[in-house]
């Protein structure tokens, strides 16, 4: 009895053990036949699709170069107008932001002591002249005595020289009198330009002395604009060079300027050159140190590889590109050099293979290695009939 028992038990776990062992090769079975789909799935992954008009090859252009210039608008034409005489000021007649015409009375000066000066000086002159009808007289008297032979030549010449020195004195006398009516007239300021003020430096009643300021006029019928270029380009630069130039608070409008002058040394502690760049304003729209940025259209050099700007990519400072190779997508990188943004293309550095195709445009989620071809256009259908 025992026996039989102990002989069922070795039956049953021979059965439970054939029945796990069938159940666990059906799943190892089904994993491997699934490992093997993916497998043979990876390998024959679609291909990506590119059509010809996606595709570019590098080619020789001769790019336009811009050279960068920014810089800070300042009057090609302003006077500080100045005090020829000193005095208090009886009056400004301008004002800041108005416009003002050439020969336009800006100030004018008290005149009390330029009159007196001036006065004075006639009173010296008048003398000077009494001086020298009286030794004109003696000098004629002397001279008839002397042809008679009554006085000596010596006594002649000394009527002879103070005749002379009366003429001098007179002559200074004369030039004292014009510079005092000249400080009279320089009393009154005008402005040596027409313009617009731009500051006015005293107030009615202040006392200046000689040379001091009074009013700044500006005329911004012409503006210029000083720009540091790198010595390296100043060769390609040339008087009469259109420059293009974007100011501060005028948006997308652009303005016409042309290279007026280029300094013939460097600037200190620099190795750039400044270039003065003429704008014309005949509307006055621009103003005194409004800051503009620009370029100057060089002249095109010989023709260089180039490839178009959205072709090339780039990525933490590296420039590359995509191109089909054998099939299969592959990456570039490359060094890159001048920009044509009109042309919208770049110059190309480093060598690439003639003839290689290039991805034109940009496409996300691209692999390295992934299969790739070019769908060529169908065949056109034969005419019926």
């Amino acid at each position: 009895m025992a026996a039989s028992r102990t002989w069922r038990r070795v039956v049953g776990g021979l059965l439970v053990v054939a029945v796990v062992g069938a159940v666990g090769g059906g799943v190892a079975w089904r994993m491997q036949k699934k490992s093997a789909e993916a497998q043979r799935a990876k390998d024959v992954a679609v291909a990506l699709e590119f059509a010809p008009t996606d595709l570019t090859r590098v080619e020789g252009r001769a790019l336009a170069r811009r050279l960068p210039v920014s810089g800070t608008l300042q009057p090609l034409k302003q006077a500080v107008v100045k005090a020829k005489v000193s005095g208090d000021v009886r009056q400004i007649a301008v004002r800041e932001g108005e416009a003002v015409r050439a020969g336009q009375v800006l100030a004018r000066i008290d005149t009390a002591d330029l009159e007196a000066r001036l006065a004075e000086r006639i009173g010296t002159l008048e003398s000077s002249r009494a001086q020298l009808a009286l030794a004109e007289k003696t000098r004629a008297t002397n001279l008839a005595l002397l042809k008679q032979n009554f006085i000596s030549r010596n006594a002649f010449d000394n009527s002879e020289s103070s005749y002379s020195v009366s003429q001098g004195t007179v002559k200074s006398a004369e030039a004292q009198v014009q510079i005092a009516r000249n400080a009279l007239k320089d009393a009154v300021v005008v402005a040596p330009l027409s313009g617009i003020v731009a500051r006015r430096h005293v107030q009615p009643g202040e006392k200046v002395g000689f040379d001091a300021p009074l009013v700044t006029v500006v005329d911004l019928a012409g503006l210029e604009l000083q720009a540091l270029v790198p010595a390296v380009d100043v060769p390609e630069l040339a008087i009469g060079m259109q420059v293009e130039l974007a100011i501060d608070g005028f948006g997308e409008r652009r303005f016409a300027g042309r290279v007026e002058r280029i300094n013939p040394s460097t600037e200190p502690g620099t190795r750039a050159f400044l270039v003065y760049v003429g704008i014309p304003n005949p509307e006055r729209t621009l103003r005194g140190g409004m800051f503009a940025t620009g370029h100057i259209a060089l002249a095109a050099q010989a023709p260089v590889p180039t490839l178009p700007l959205a072709a090339v990519r780039v990525e933490a400072g590296q420039s590359y590109v995509w191109s089909i190779v054998d099939g299969k997508l592959a990456r570039h990188s490359l060094v890159t050099g001048r920009r044509d943004d009109e042309a919208g293309r770049i110059e190309i550095r480093s060598e690439l293979p003639a003839g290689m195709p290039i991805l034109a445009t940009r496409f996300d989620n691209l692999k390295e290695g992934a299969p790739a071809l070019v769908r060529t256009p169908a065949a056109a259908a034969p005419n019926a009939g």
